[in-house]
């Protein structure tokens, strides 16, 4: 069974779905969530100074009981500089996290990102609240 953590607009670093039949530990679980979003968290958008988390550019986490990350991520736009080398960046910082097996991170365009899905951090940090 996979847990899924969603992006900060829409549940602020927490757990969105619990499995009822996931092996996870509660506590455990929550100390692998914190740390993936804290690798996702020091991933920058080369030209916003916000991190891509609080951008809402996460949009699912997924993390299955063999340690197996997926994640579904998007960019402000589509023609962005650094959409083929964003995705390598993720996957490498979330691959750094202590007891991650495998990362597989997938560029998604549907929904499109707006800035709605930027976090109260993110907006506060570009003078947008």
């Amino acid at each position: 069974m996979e847990e899924t953590i969603d992006s900060p607009s829409q549940q602020d670093n927490q757990l969105l779905e619990k499995q009822e039949s996931s092996t996870w530990d509660p506590i455990e679980l929550e100390a692998i969530s914190d740390s993936i979003i804290a690798a996702i968290k020091t991933i920058y958008d080369p030209e916003i100074p916000v991190d891509i988390y609080e951008l809402g550019l996460i949009y699912r986490i997924d993390v299955s009981d063999d340690r197996d990350v997926k994640i579904d991520m998007t960019l402000t736009a589509p023609g962005c500089p650094v959409a083929g080398e964003m995705p390598v960046w993720v996957e490498r910082a979330v691959s750094m996290v202590e007891g991650i097996r495998n990362v597989q991170v997938e560029m998604v365009f549907d929904p499109p990102w707006d800035m709605t899905r930027m976090s109260d951090v993110a907006r506060v940090a570009l003078n947008m609240y």
